[in-house]
């Protein structure tokens, strides 16, 4: 399908580009034009836009289109524990309501929490998620049937998965059959495997030449054991390991030595903070600042609707910005723009995405629509620091994926009715946790 975006501001995330009129043109996936209104009829006239017929000219109203939120860090499923298992520090949290619930899950059951999962995050303006959970397989089925675009990491730990399921999965969702979707290595967390595990993970890593992602030093408690047991912090055990050898990241990343720094250095790794998740487990402040002088790339994720509970990089976006300034005690110590590059182009760089970054020619058609004829977009004396500082989900007009517009004004385009999806949640909910 052909699309022109028209009449609108666009922010492509290109480096120091600042805002523009113009427009953008879609053929299928892809983006085949991004430019101002005054350079429209310059290329018009080079005749390579010759024989494109639109089968759909949408007026954007003068409002902004950018690229789409890169939700770096989720369990999408997790929608089935949001607002039940709350008010507890993260082992026993784990320990209480989510493991011994996560039993009764079931393929069906994860696929209609995995659709609720998309509602929102189409509605909060997420085009892209990195989504680490058990059976990825059915993730991906969730997430091809609704139109999300999903990189999948394996949950590896003792009692789930294995190796030969994740290069399994690595080799299938690697290919080209599915468009929208691709794969990671990765493991759930140093605690949660064993050491023979995390070995024959290794020897996958070297066959594939691949990066690897896992949790990492969300907790002082779990960076202490692992200490005891190891004599090392969990980010350079996992590299002696040979682990971090083609590089990957952490998610949480919020107890890091300047050895652990190192590492990530050294390896090329992202971090992944998820600032929402760590406050409400009292988990603490990632280091953002420390990160960023020391040239460590840093993407934004929400976690899973269990422990955030919403899954809205608009409220992660500010506390990266705001809970740095209180744990620096500087102001200036993390701004906004910073903060929204994170968002969005690290982000796609995290997962491989080289598509996926930014606004421009030859690019996947992973759009959003700001509205900005709301009053916290209003005035405009910068618009990246009010995405950050003002902006909120009822911000999002629209929300397009590889060219095909899944959310507009409220509605969804997905193949089913929301209200159909919230009724099946419920009724599965109610039968787990009766």
């Amino acid at each position: 399908m052909n699309i022109r975006l028209y009449n609108a501001r666009i922010l492509t995330m290109e480096h120091k580009r600042p805002a523009f009129s113009g427009e953008i043109w879609i053929k299928d996936d892809r983006i085949v034009y991004v430019g101002e209104e005054e350079t429209l009829k310059e290329e018009l006239e080079k005749g390579e836009m010759e024989g494109l017929h639109f089968d759909e000219e949408i007026d954007c109203d003068n409002n902004l289109l950018m690229p789409g939120f890169k939700d770096c860090h989720t369990h999408s499923a997790m929608t089935f524990l949001r607002s039940y298992a709350d008010d507890e520090p993260l082992q026993k949290w784990l320990a209480k309501k989510v493991f011994p619930n996560e039993q009764k899950l079931n393929e069906d059951y994860i696929y209609e929490f995995t659709r609720l999962a998309v509602l929102e995050y189409l509605s909060a303006g997420i085009t892209t998620i990195f989504d680490m959970y058990l059976m990825p397989d059915v993730t991906a089925r969730a997430c091809m049937d609704t139109g999300m675009r999903a990189v999948l990491t394996s949950g590896l730990n003792n009692f789930t998965s294995s190796v030969y399921q994740m290069e399994d999965e690595y080799k299938r969702w690697n290919s080209k059959e599915y468009p929208l979707i691709s794969y990671h290595l990765g493991f759930h967390a140093e605690y949660t495997n064993s050491k023979e595990n995390l070995y024959n993970l290794g020897h996958l890593v070297r066959n594939l030449r691949a990066p690897v992602f896992t949790h990492l030093a969300e907790t002082e408690g779990e960076v202490d054991d692992c200490k005891k047991r190891y004599g090392m912090t969990p980010a350079m055990f996992i590299e002696s390991m040979g682990l971090f050898a083609y590089g990957g990241g952490g998610f949480h990343c919020v107890h890091m030595s300047q050895d652990d720094m190192d590492v990530f250095k050294r390896n090329r790794l992202f971090v992944i903070t998820n600032p929402a998740s760590n406050m409400k487990l009292a988990s603490g402040i990632a280091p953002i600042a420390e990160f960023v002088k020391n040239k460590i790339p840093v993407a934004i994720g929400t976690d899973g609707a269990a422990s955030n509970n919403s899954l809205d990089m608009f409220k992660e976006m500010f506390l990266v910005s705001a809970l740095s300034k209180i744990r620096e005690k500087e102001a200036d110590s993390m701004d906004a723009v910073r903060v929204l590059r994170m968002a969005t182009v690290n982000g796609a760089r995290a997962l491989g995405l080289k598509r996926a970054d930014v606004l421009a020619k030859g690019k996947y058609a992973d759009i959003i629509m700001i509205d900005m004829k709301r009053p916290n977009m209003q005035p405009e004396n910068n618009i990246r620091k009010n995405l950050v500082y003002a902006g909120d989900k009822s911000n999002i007009k629209m929300t397009m994926i590889a060219g095909r517009v899944l959310y507009k004004d409220g509605e969804f385009h997905i193949g089913e009715e929301p209200e159909k999806i919230y009724r099946s949640c419920n009724d599965i909910v109610k039968k787990i946790l009766k």
